[in-house]
């Protein structure tokens, strides 16, 4: 336990993902899988290629006359999708394209540049190449070879999908995440704010993670700090797999959400880690789904996602527990010691001469969006870390 009974980032984590049951699957056509979990194994249904083809335009010969000043007769022509009919014989040339199917007899393709043709002859040169320019059947993949599941499909994924002549997939279902900003003082962007009062700017951020993350977000009404207007923005949630509040969370008069949520059964995980920006951090069980209260300042918030939604989002997708993926970087200037919270501070990386280098922003109040959009990174410091010169090796998680 963290010193003043916070919870160390790392517990915290491991609570969420054990809150995090993998949700249920669905079939989705392969034009629709981009970004989706692969949820059950895929099997190649043929070769590929499902033949001999050409891997350069030129002529298809026999190995045997494969010898420089060769005169060979062109007996036809193979290209993509229509191939040479018959069989090469000897002192015989087919004219082939690249990916069309290699006449059978023959042992290797010829590049067009190392011949000289005169009407329908060829003549070989004496600068032939040494390798056959012919892809063998099954180079690349074999009828029954597996794509293994989870995992999350890429542009590269459904290319080779498509090419084992799969039209669909099973893929795990995308979480729903209900998204609820809290407190009196918010008003959605165009609205005219009072006296008072600042644009609700959490959300969207927050929702645009997720559904980068593979989910789908749902973005309801602000809720007032009132009871009733909790109580109807939770009601609005219903169905949601991840129920996300942002503000609230904290322990004024007026940060009603752990008081409302546990009225309505949460089962609380924790409450409150050592980190900072995002100490106000809450989760538990509430119902069906899994409750993820974020503190409201911007930074505190979207570090909070990028460190837990994020990582939990996979994981409701069957993806592996894992978290958020960190690099190495050396310093680019001194930094001091760290207290008792582990700090992650904007950050931005650049190239240098020996690798990546980083430098923390000399502000880090966690109402600044401002300098989030320029940071590239998230400079973490463990607690109790003592003061670092520059030039030494530090973790960061890429934003």
């Amino acid at each position: 336990m963290a010193s003043g009974g916070l919870i160390p980032v790392e517990e915290a984590l491991a609570r969420l993902f054990a809150l995090s049951a993998p949700l249920g699957v669905e079939t989705v056509a392969l034009r629709h899988a981009a970004g989706r979990v692969l949820a059950g194994d895929v099997t190649a249904r043929r070769d590929q290629p499902p033949f001999a083809a050409s891997a350069m335009d030129g002529y298809a010969i026999r190995e045997e006359d494969h010898r420089p000043g060769a005169r060979l007769a062109i007996t036809g022509e193979a290209a993509a999708g229509g191939r040479f009919a018959g069989r090469l014989g000897a002192g015989e040339a087919v004219r082939i394209f690249t990916g069309a199917p290699v006449p059978e007899g023959a042992g290797r393709v010829v590049l067009q540049e190392d011949v000289t043709r005169d009407g329908a002859t060829i003549a070989l040169t004496g600068q032939l190449g040494e390798g056959t320019n012919i892809r063998p059947a099954g180079q690349d993949f074999r009828a029954g070879d597996r794509v293994v599941a989870p995992r999350r499909l890429s542009p590269r994924d459904l290319a080779l999908l498509a090419a084992m002549n799969v039209p669909d997939v099973t893929v795990a279902r995308r979480p729903v995440v209900a998204l609820i900003a809290t407190g009196d003082e918010l008003v959605m962007p165009g609205e005219e704010p009072g006296p008072d009062q600042i644009i609700a700017s959490n959300s969207f951020a927050i929702a645009a993670m997720a559904e980068a993350a593979g989910a789908e977000a749902r973005l309801l009404p602000i809720a007032r700090d009132r009871e009733e207007s909790l109580r109807a923005a939770f009601g609005m949630a219903a169905g949601a797999d991840l129920v996300v509040t942002i503000g609230g969370a904290s322990v004024g008069d007026h940060d009603l959400v752990a008081d409302v949520a546990a009225d309505l059964g949460l089962e609380r995980a924790f409450w409150k880690i050592a980190m900072r920006p995002g100490k106000p951090l809450m989760a538990g069980r509430l119902g069906p789904a899994v409750l993820l209260g974020l503190p409201g300042n911007p930074v505190s918030a979207i570090v909070c996602a990028h460190l837990f939604l994020v990582p939990m989002l996979a994981v409701l997708q069957g993806l592996p527990p894992a978290p958020a993926p960190r690099r190495r970087a050396r310093l680019a200037e001194p930094v001091g010691a760290n207290g008792a919270r582990e700090h992650y501070m904007r950050a931005r990386v650049s190239a240098g001469p020996e690798g990546a280098v980083i430098a923390p922003y000399s502000r880090q109040d966690s109402a600044l969006i401002g300098i989030l959009t320029e940071a590239n990174a998230l400079l973490l410091r463990p607690a109790g870390d003592p003061a670092r010169a520059a030039g030494e090796m530090v973790s960061y998680l890429p934003l």
